[in-house]
């Protein structure tokens, strides 16, 4: 592993965004999502999905040169339209909008077809957070996971942030609706190491644990219209007695608010033929409701509470948001980590392209 620090990897990614054919603006938005999520300690969605997206770029899945956009739009909602370019632009372009909107009218929504890959939904949900606002971002994907006693992959990991005003951060949720994203398999992947839990199922539904044949299953599934069976798992794991019907629910849930309310493709059909996600998210403005310091000191004292529980000696309870607000300030200050395989692929893009690589710290 190595260390960079996250304004090298900035510049090195917009240098290679922009010599893609993304705008200067475009390049820095893109550059700013993939170092937030190594930052914050999430390595599946940050540089890491560079070669992906360069290897999308070059097969003309991502379109760099269109420009979002305005299909419909009313004092509350919006319909967008991010015309094959990268998910992270038109998600922005749809949150900012979204922040105005809520904070005249309480409540606002959009909903983005036509769309890529578009990091973490957390990046959107924070960006009303920092607004004083409650924020909600989903995506579908391709089709990775298996739904309930099913052997071949049908649902997107479908991601899911949820973000509300709390001190010293905001509460962030941010998280597939299944076990885990592919990225985190991708990643371990690369770097030759195992599965640690039960993520992912064989054609016969057995779990396995070599992320090799993980990731080969996924990619199969993703990227080709026929495939052999397995995946990654819902929410409550392999066993219909540990309730996985309930992670399953939460990823239809995701594709009713995506790809059938966008009137675009559903994960399971995003490997054939027309390649398109789409995405969701709404803000709300707790404002409304009563006074925003209240209800923020209240749900301070909610997180303090649960953090103060009884707990196992060697363990911390940590709120969703805690992790990597941590990492975040740490990583900062140390450097992100990016993992060998991760620097043999910048290696390749750097010598595309004649730049140089973010200097090691």
């Amino acid at each position: 592993m190595m260390r960079v620090s996250a304004n090298a990897e900035k510049k090195f990614l917009q240098q290679v965004f922009k010599k893609n054919g993304f705008t200067e603006e475009n390049g820095a938005l893109l550059a700013d999502t993939l170092v937030d999520a190594d930052l914050r300690g999430i390595s599946s969605h940050g540089i890491q999905r560079l070669a992906w997206y360069e290897r999308m770029i070059a097969d003309g899945t991502i379109k760099p040169t269109n420009q979002v956009k305005v299909l419909k739009e009313s004092l509350t909602s919006l319909l967008i339209d991010a015309n094959g370019n990268m998910g992270q632009l038109a998600s922005a372009f749809a949150m900012k909008n979204l922040i105005k909107k809520a904070k005249a009218n309480q409540v606002a929504m959009a909903v983005i077809r036509n769309s890529n890959h578009f990091g973490t939904a957390g990046y959107y949900s924070r960006l009303a957070a920092k607004a004083g606002l409650i924020g909600i971002s989903t995506t579908n994907t391709r089709p990775l996971v298996v739904p309930t006693n099913a052997i071949e992959a049908f649902l997107g990991s479908n991601a899911f942030a949820f973000t509300f005003p709390a001190e010293p951060h905001p509460f962030v949720f941010d998280g597939a609706t299944s076990s885990v994203s592919s990225g985190k398999i991708a990643v371990l992947a690369k770097n030759q190491r195992p599965i640690p839990g039960e993520w992912a199922v064989d054609r016969n539904r057995q779990v396995i644990h070599d992320s090799a044949q993980a990731f080969k299953i996924l990619s199969e599934a993703a990227f080709t219209e026929h495939q052999s069976g397995g995946g990654v798992l819902t929410l409550g794991g392999n066993q219909e007695t540990n309730s996985n019907y309930k992670g399953f629910g939460n990823s239809l849930v995701i594709e009713l608010l995506t790809g059938i309310l966008a009137q675009g493709s559903i994960s399971a059909d995003t490997s054939k033929g027309k390649h398109d996600f789409s995405q969701f998210f709404m803000v709300i403005d707790p404002a409304f409701f009563g006074d925003v310091e209240v209800l923020k000191a209240k749900a301070t004292r909610m997180f303090n509470r649960i953090r103060k529980l009884a707990h196992l000696p060697g363990t911390k309870i940590m709120i969703p948001g805690d992790r990597e607000y941590r990492n975040y300030d740490q990583n900062l200050k140390q450097g992100v980590v990016i993992d060998p395989r991760t620097q043999e692929e910048m290696a390749e893009i750097a010598k595309k392209f004649q730049l140089e690589l973010p200097e090691v710290l």
